[in-house]
């Protein structure tokens, strides 16, 4: 795992503080930083399969389905 230093605004950084030490969402700001990219990462890997679809016009599926075959492949591959 690699160790780096990042920089917030400060509505950013109250933002953070408040889902770690008020709420208690995440453990540490690492963690939640962590989460976040996570969460873009499955969004950004669901919204090229749904634009991919669109465009091919080889599919007879819906978007909900699209995307819970998205999110089944990226637990497969343990990425979500």
């Amino acid at each position: 795992m690699s160790r780096q230093s990042i920089s917030f605004t400060d509505p950013n950084t109250e933002w953070l503080k408040h889902k770690v030490d008020v709420e208690g969402e995440y453990k540490s700001n690492s963690e939640a930083v962590n989460d976040l990219i996570r969460k873009a990462r499955e969004i950004e890997f669901v919204r090229a399969r749904l634009i991919h679809a669109e465009q091919s016009g080889f599919t007879t599926m819906t978007a909900d389905e699209i995307l819970a075959q998205s999110k089944d492949e990226l637990r497969k591959n343990g990425e979500l």
